[in-house]
């Protein structure tokens, strides 16, 4: 590609091209928990009568819309400095690919805390909390799970245009019809919640109450949906 000369550009151009930008505030979520926290699961079984937000089934459209805050993950190259391969020169190659570390999500917590239910016992089934009658007593104990039994590969961000109803392709009625205005979407690999923040509580002027849970993944994949 040859190097940029100046020309004239058209407003029509312009408009275009800059004026429809993507905002912040259009995406959606969507967590879908391991099989151990499955219905017709042991862990499940237990939990379900006193914890009804556990069933992912039911709430997964609660817990999609009370996401009020995510965060697009990043990652960037790691490099070795190369000194000596050209006299004169340093070198920086890149031989691996990192990613941050966690992904932090905030969420409304409804009235009947069905949100603070599904992600409580989320991390409850990593640590292996599973006699959950036992656990208020002083001689409790408990086994982390594996690994591969609490993590899933289905927790996605999508992120969209605000008039994306009125942009598929092929709508004659669109303003822009015919072009490619397929979502933005990250799938997490090997995620599960790492933490839950605290949540202060107080006698002043009532406010939202917002959880933000952490979760740690291993990578991420980009896609069009």
């Amino acid at each position: 590609m040859p190097a940029p000369i100046p020309k004239k550009v058209y407003l029509s151009t312009i408009k275009s091209r800059l004026l429809e930008p993507a905002l912040t505030s259009h995406f959606v979520c969507a967590f879908s928990p391991p099989p151990g926290l499955q219905p017709g699961e042991g862990f499940y079984g237990d939990r379900v009568k006193i914890f009804p937000g556990l069933n992912y089934t039911a709430n997964q459209e609660l817990i999609t819309l009370s996401c009020t805050d995510a965060s697009l993950p990043g990652s960037s190259l790691a490099t070795i400095d190369i000194d000596n391969d050209f006299h004169g020169v340093s070198e920086k190659h890149a031989y691996r690919r990192l990613y941050d570390d966690r992904a932090d999500f905030t969420f409304i917590v409804d009235g009947e805390y069905k949100i603070l239910d599904y992600f409580e016992n989320w991390i409850s089934y990593c640590s292996g909390e599973d006699e959950i009658t036992r656990q208020g007593t002083s001689e409790y104990s408990y086994r982390v799970n594996y690994p591969k039994k609490y993590k899933t590969d289905k927790l996605y961000i999508t992120k969209f245009d605000r008039n994306i109803s009125n942009r598929v392709p092929g709508n004659s009625n669109a303003t822009n019809a015919g072009k490619n205005y397929k979502p933005f979407t990250y799938t997490f690999v090997n995620a599960y919640p790492i933490s839950i923040a605290s949540m202060p509580v107080s006698y002043d002027t009532s406010n939202l109450l917002k959880c933000t849970v952490s979760f740690f993944y291993s990578r991420y994949v980009i896609g069009r949906s």
